[in-house]
């Protein structure tokens, strides 16, 4: 018997244990995920809305997503994707100092904490004539 006859054999039995293998692993993460999503957990669908679960029903295979106040949806167990888990750190917090109304931030120059006073105290008309002035140096 030659070496080259047993290798076909010998790699087919390697390509069938790593299939069981891979399968093996796709069913642990689906029944971790799947005890992570109760009431109150936050998910996403294979269609890529994100809600709330209100209720689930595993005979049915149905969860009932929050996905707005009072606005629900009923879909199948297997279209939950993914636990959607935000962090306290990220929540949004009152960050309207840090982020301009508008683009006048953008022309005014590398010291914008002196000149961000003035700017909000500007009338339309005087920003529109800053900004054409500040275009005319550029070109």
């Amino acid at each position: 018997m030659n070496i080259a006859d047993l290798f076909l054999p010998l790699l087919l039995a390697v390509f069938v244990i790593m299939m069981f293998r891979k399968q093996k692993k796709s069913q642990q993460t689906v029944t971790q995920q799947r005890a992570q999503m109760l009431p109150g957990t936050e998910v996403m669908t294979q269609f890529g809305l994100f809600g709330r679960i209100v209720s689930v029903d595993q005979e049915e295979n149905k969860a009932v997503l929050e996905l707005s106040p009072g606005n629900t949806a009923t879909v199948h167990l297997q279209a939950l994707t993914k636990v959607v888990t935000v962090p306290a750190e990220e929540t949004p917090a009152d960050d309207a100092a840090a982020v301009p109304d508008d683009a006048s931030s953008l022309t005014l120059g590398k010291d914008t904490s002196e000149r961000q006073d003035a700017v909000q105290d500007e009338t339309p008309e005087e920003t529109l004539k800053r900004l054409n002035r500040d275009d005319k140096k550029e070109n």
